[in-house]
Parts: C-alpha cells; structure tokens; sequence
C-alpha cells in the first residue's frame, strides 16, 4: 500500500515539473519573434513587362483531305480488254483508261443506223401517197376519212424516224462508253481490275481512284467559342495566311514551305460535340501533304500589341487559374491572379491581372510569401545569356 503512495507522489511531481518548465523553461528566440520577414531581403530575378508588337498565330491539329477525288467507274457492262495507264502516275482529265470489249456495242450502233434508214425510207413512200391523196381529194376520187389516214401515216413515219434517231444516239453514247476517260487530272492510284475482267454498270467497286493533290485542303476542328473569337481577329481579312507544320516541330524542316489562306468555316455548330470545321487550301506542288495525313495549321490572325509574361514565372492553381508574383513601389512581393489569351513561344499572352510597367518575378517567388520585402535584379533568359557569352568571345 505504501509502494502504491509513493509511485503516486513521484508522478503527480513529474507531471507538474513538466507543466513548470513548459510555461517558464522555454527560451524565446529572437529570430522566431521577428517573424518571417526578419533578415536579408529575398533575391529575386524580375522582368519589367511592355507592350510587345506580335503577330498572333492560332494552332490547330488537322487532317490533309483531297482538293478533289472521283472514283472511276464503268457506265456498261463488258470485259477489259485494256489498262492504258500505269499505277500512281498524273493523268489528266480525258486521258482514255480503260478499253471495254466494244463487239457488242458496235453491232447495236449499226442495227440502230439500220432501223433508221428503214425509217426515213418508209416516211418518203408515205409523203408521196399524201401528196397524190391531196390532188385526188380535190376531185373528189378519195374520201376525207382516207386522206386523213395518209395524213396520220405520214405523222407516224417522221415520229418512226425520231425514234431511230434516239435509237442511234443511245448505241452511241454505249459505245463511246466502252472507252473510260478520266474525269478529272490528278493521280491515279492502283487498279481494282484487270485484264479480262468483267465489269458492270451498277456494280459497287470502282475501277480506279483519281486524287487530285495539288492544292489540297487542312481540315481542322476548333470549339464554337474559339471559332467566334476567330472571326472577331480576322473581321476585315478576306484571306488569313496559314503555316503548315509536321513531324518534329522543333525542327526547321518540319515547317511546310508553302503557305495556304484559310477559306471558310462551317455556319453551324456541331450540336454533339460544339465544335466548328475550318478549312484552308494549301499549294502541294511537290505532293509532299498526303490526304490522311495529320498536321498543326498555324492561322496568323495578325499583328497585335500585347503584354507578354514568361510562362515560367506564372503559377497554376487547384482551380485552374493561372497566377504570378510582382514586385511593387516598395519592394514587397505581391501575388496576383492573371487571365490569359493565348501561348505564344514560351510565354503567356496576358489580357488582364498586369499592367505595363509592372516588374514580374521570374526566379525566386518559391521562397517567399505575400508583403515580403525582396531585392528585385533584372532577369536574363538562358538564350540572352548564351549570346551575350558567345559575343565576348
């Protein structure tokens, strides 16, 4: 019972000595009492920002699609005979392609020629009948009821004669059918029959394609809000220049060497998907752009002045909202929240949140918080370093 006093006593006094030095033992330190701001001024790395005149460039991937393309088909049933063209060459528009096996469609232009002489024959017998019916009708040595039969006759004779006129226009236009022109220039691509084959009016595979690749088209698909915004930059310009970038975008060579204009958009939106179609014509004069072929338009939407902030001195937050850190009259950092228009090469196009003038922390706003006192030197990017390096030497 004792033991158990005891052990009371000495942790009841462990406990209070411990509540004693707690409130009298611990030793203030002066720099935890100055607070954050105490010591030296932060470094920082700023840069005065002014407007900037720049030629705004609008971005968007797109698909290369044919100026024009038309499939090759037979308009008569028949064999091929003959390919007259080879396999991924240029042909131009009414070059002969096929020859069809044309017996046939000979024979039925002669029996229709034949059909029509029968009938412009049989048309000179009956104009002669009426005629002599006209002289007699005046004798009265023929009733009225025969000589407006001969009359009638002669009207069937000359519609006899329409029809086997029709007759030879339709065995003719077969015939010339059995020779496949090609109705339009452009590159040919491979065949779908050969020599031999039978092919037929209404069949469904084509015999060949013909693409037409210089100009062709950069379809690109931008949002319904963008797109306004687009026509409000390009509001007075009948025609914006676009650039055609590939591959590697890093690499000179990746930039297509012939520039295009944009030509038109569509005038609805897309309801399922709220976007609109832009289309631009490019010149492909060494049909280096393939239909299919995806690539990154740039729309220039011209010269502008605007504020230009380094995109490695901006911030983004949970919200999504762009930020950065500025220097004011007294050295004190302040934060701001920006809006921006666009990205251009690696800096933000700034429309509000800066003003001319203002000195933008590039290097150094990690380490400081909001009214701190800092020692603002102007920034210099690593190529402005780099060149001024290599001009000392």
């Amino acid at each position: 019972m004792k033991k158990l006093i005891i052990s009371g006593v000495v942790v009841a006094l462990l406990v209070a000595a411990y509540f004693i030095y707690g409130a009298f033992g611990t030793e203030v330190n002066p720099a935890n009492a100055a607070g954050p701001s105490a010591g030296p001024p932060k470094a920082v790395s700023v840069i005065q920002i002014a407007p900037q005149k720049i030629i705004l460039k609008k971005e968007l991937p797109g698909r290369i699609t044919a100026y024009r393309q038309s499939q090759v088909r037979p308009q008569v049933d028949g064999l091929i005979v003959e390919r007259l063209f080879e396999e991924g060459s240029n042909v131009t528009k009414g070059d002969q392609l096929y020859q069809i096996d044309d017996a046939r469609y000979v024979a039925g232009l002669n029996s229709a020629k034949a059909d029509l002489k029968s009938a412009e024959a049989n048309i000179r017998s009956v104009r002669a009948q009426a005629n002599r019916y006209k002289q007699l009708i005046e004798i009265e040595a023929v009733s009225k009821q025969e000589y407006d039969n001969i009359r009638a006759d002669v009207d069937k004779a000359s519609a006899a004669i329409s029809v086997a006129k029709a007759a030879v226009d339709v065995a003719q236009v077969n015939l010339d059918y059995t020779k496949v022109y090609a109705p339009i220039s452009g590159r040919i691509g491979r065949s779908f029959v050969t020599e031999g084959g039978l092919v037929t009016a209404n069949q469904d595979q084509q015999l060949a394609t013909i693409t037409q690749l210089d100009p062709v088209y950069v379809d690109m698909q931008e949002s319904g809000d963008e797109a306004l915004h687009l026509r409000s930059r390009l509001t007075g310009v009948d025609e914006a220049p676009v650039t055609i970038v590939y591959g590697d975008a890093s690499s000179k060579d990746s930039v297509y060497p012939y520039e295009g204009t944009l030509k038109f958009s569509e005038v609805t939106v897309d309801e399922t998907t709220g976007s609109v179609t832009l289309r631009a014509e490019i010149p492909n004069k060494d049909y280096v752009l393939m239909p299919g072929l995806f690539v990154r338009a740039q729309i220039n939407m011209g010269e502008k002045d605007v504020l230009l902030v380094p995109q490695r001195a901006t911030l983004r937050g949970a919200d999504g909202k762009l930020s950065l850190w500025v220097v004011d009259q007294d050295n004190k950092a302040q934060k701001r929240v920006i809006e921006t228009e666009q990205a251009y090469n690696d800096q933000w196009v700034v429309t509000s949140g800066v003003e001319s003038g203002d000195q933008v922390i590039v290097e150094g706003y990690q380490k400081i918080g909001a009214g701190q006192v800092v020692a603002p030197s102007p920034w210099v990017s690593a190529d402005a370093a780099e060149q001024a390096v290599t001009s000392t030497k």
